[in-house]
C-alpha cells in the first residue's frame, strides 16, 4: 500500500501489528506461564513451518475455513507454466500450491504421520503463529499467536482431563478467576441433528450455523439455517434441545444431561452423553472441575473434531479464550492408520488484551537496571565498566556519545528507556576503581567500588534508598 505521491505506508498490513519493547515482554511474561505450566504436565515443544502444502490444509477445516486460508503463488517458471497453459479465467487451485498455516493442530497431524519415532503417546505444546484471511476487528487479527497442547494415542477421556486442566491452570495462574469450562461432544450434536430432523448431509453446515448461536441468537441461527436449507420446524427442534434445562453450573449442568438422556436413546447421542458423564466425572479430579458446565449449545464449527469439545472464558467477558476438542480421525488423513487425539488451543492475543484491559500484569520493565554516564575519560573505557557491570549480573546500557552529565542523566530518566540507576563515572572515579551509583528516582548517590558496585545495585533495586 502507498499513500498519494508514491510514499509507501509505515502502517504494517491490515490485520497485523508491531510489537514494541513493552508489547514483548507482556507477550514473553504470557507465554513464560504458558510454557511453565505446559512442562509440567510432560507436554514437549515442537515447531512447524509457517507455510504447508496446500493439499495438506485443504478440506480439514470445513467450508468456511478453507475460505479463509492465505494461499501463495507458485513462483517463477512454475507460474509462468500455469499461467500459460490456462484455458479461460485461471482459478486459485491453478496458481497456488502452499499455504500460511491456518492452525496448529493440522500441522501436527501431519509430523504425527510422518514421523514413526514419537513415543506411543506423544504429549506435544507449540506456541506459534497462524495466519486467516478474515476481516480485521477488535481483538481479531490475521497473524495471530495460538498455544497448544495435545496428547495424541490414546482414546482415553483422561487425555481430555489432563488437556483441561493444564489451559485452567495457565489461566488461573495468569490470573483469571471466574472462569467457565464449557464441554460437549460431537456424537451427541450429531444425535441432536438426527432427532430434529435434518439430514445427516446437513450435519456441518448445521454446525456451522448453530456455533453462531452466542453472537446472532436464536432467531439469527434460525434464519441462518432457512439459509442453508433447514426448515424453521426442525432449526426449533434443535435449537430446543440445545437449551435443555436451566442454564448454569451444577444442577443446571445435571438437568440437561438428564434432559437430553430421556430425548436421545439410541447413538451417536447416547454413547455421547455416557462420554460427557465420564469426562465429568474425571474433571473433577482436576483443578478445572470448578468450572466446568455441560453446554449442549456448543458446537464448534471446524469440521474435523470427532468426540467431546470444549471452550474456556471468562464468565463476563463475551467470546472465549481458547477451546479444543478430540479429532480422532485428522492423523489418519495424512497416514494409513488412525491416530486417536485431543487437544486445546488459547489464543494468546485475546489474553494480553484482556489482561491489559484489566491491568493483570506485574510489574515488568524492558529497558537497562543501569545506565553507565561518563565525562571526562575516553569511551573505550566506559565500555569497560558497562561489560564489568554486565559481569556482575546486571543490565546494563551505555550512554553512546560524549554529552554533559545532565543530559546523559535525563536520559536515562527518559520514559521509553526507565533505568532506575545511573553509573556515574569520571576521570576521579576511574582512577580510584570506582563509580559513583545514583538512583534516579529519590535522588540517592552513593560512591562504591566497581567490583561491589553490582551488589549496591541489586540492593537498591530490590529496596529503593530514601532521598539522599
Amino acid at each position: 500500500m502507498t499513500k498519494r505521491g508514491g510514499q509507501a505506508s509505515t502502517k504494517p498490513p491490515s490485520g497485523t501489528r508491531d510489537f514494541l519493547p513493552d508489547d514483548v515482554l507482556r507477550r514473553r511474561y504470557v507465554v513464560g506461564v504458558v510454557e511453565s505450566v505446559y512442562e509440567q504436565y510432560g507436554f514437549a515443544p515442537i515447531e512447524t513451518p509457517a507455510f504447508e502444502n496446500l493439499s495438506t490444509l485443504l478440506g480439514k477445516y470445513g467450508e468456511e475455513g478453507d475460505k479463509l486460508l492465505f494461499r501463495l503463488l507458485l513462483r517463477g517458471e512454475a507460474l509462468r507454466e500455469a499461467l500459460g497453459a490456462a484455458e479461460g479465467e485461471v482459478g486459485q487451485a491453478d496458481l497456488a500450491d502452499l499455504g500460511l498455516r491456518y492452525d496448529l493442530t493440522v500441522p501436527l497431524a501431519r509430523v504425527v504421520a510422518q514421523y514413526s519415532a514419537l513415543p506411543r503417546f506423544f504429549k506435544r505444546y507449540q506456541i506459534q503463529p497462524v495466519w486467516r484471511a478474515d476481516r480485521p476487528g477488535r481483538g481479531r487479527y490475521r497473524e495471530f499467536y495460538q498455544c497448544d497442547v495435545d496428547i495424541v494415542g490414546t482414546d482415553s477421556l483422561t487425555a481430555e482431563a489432563e488437556v483441561c486442566a493444564a489451559v485452567v491452570q495457565v489461566l488461573e495462574r495468569l490470573g483469571f478467576s471466574e472462569l467457565s469450562l464449557r464441554i460437549n461432544h460431537r456424537g451427541l450434536l450429531r444425535g441432536m441433528i438426527g432427532r430434529a430432523g435434518i439430514d445427516e448431509a446437513m450435519e456441518q453446515s448445521a454446525l456451522v450455523a448453530l456455533d453462531k448461536l452466542d453472537k446472532l441468537g436464536a432467531d439469527g441461527v434460525t434464519r441462518e439455517l432457512a439459509e442453508r436449507g433447514v426448515s424453521e420446524r426442525a432449526a426449533r427442534t434443535l435449537l430446543d434441545l440445545t437449551a435443555g434445562g436451566e442454564e448454569g453450573t451444577g444442577e443446571g449442568s445435571a438437568d440437561k444431561l438428564a434432559h437430553l438422556e430421556s430425548e436421545l436413546s439410541s447413538d451417536p447421542g447416547a454413547s455421547a452423553l455416557r462420554d460427557v458423564r465420564e469426562l465429568w466425572d474425571l474433571l473433577g479430579a482436576t483443578p478445572a472441575g470448578k468450572y466446568a458446565r455441560f453446554s449442549p449449545e456448543l458446537a464448534r464449527g471446524l469440521s474435523y473434531y470427532t468426540g467431546p469439545i470444549f471452550e474456556i472464558g471468562v464468565e463476563d467477558l463475551a467470546g472465549s479464550l481458547g477451546g479444543g476438542g478430540r479429532y480422532d480421525e485428522l492423523v489418519g488423513m495424512f497416514g494409513k492408520r488412525a491416530v486417536p487425539a485431543v487437544g486445546c488451543s488459547l489464543g494468546l492475543e485475546r489474553i494480553l488484551l484482556v489482561m491489559h484491559e484489566r491491568g493483570m500484569y506485574p510489574p515488568l520493565s524492558a529497558g537497562p537496571q543501569v545506565m553507565v554516564c561518563w565525562f571526562g575519560v575516553a569511551p573505550a573505557r566506559a565500555l569497560e565498566i558497562g561489560h564489568a557491570l554486565r559481569a556482575q549480573g546486571l543490565k546494563v546500557e551505555v550512554y553512546p556519545q560524549q554529552a554533559k552529565l545532565g543530559k546523559q542523566l535525563q536520559y536515562a530518566d527518559d520514559p521509553g528507556v526507565r533505568a532506575p540507576l545511573a553509573a556515574i563515572v569520571g576521570e576521579d572515579e576511574l582512577e580510584r576503581g570506582e563509580l559513583t551509583l545514583k538512583h534516579l528516582a529519590s535522588g540517592a548517590q552513593q560512591r562504591v567500588a566497581l567490583s561491589r558496585a553490582g551488589d549496591l545495585a541489586r540492593d537498591w533495586l530490590d529496596s529503593p534508598p530514601s532521598a539522599g
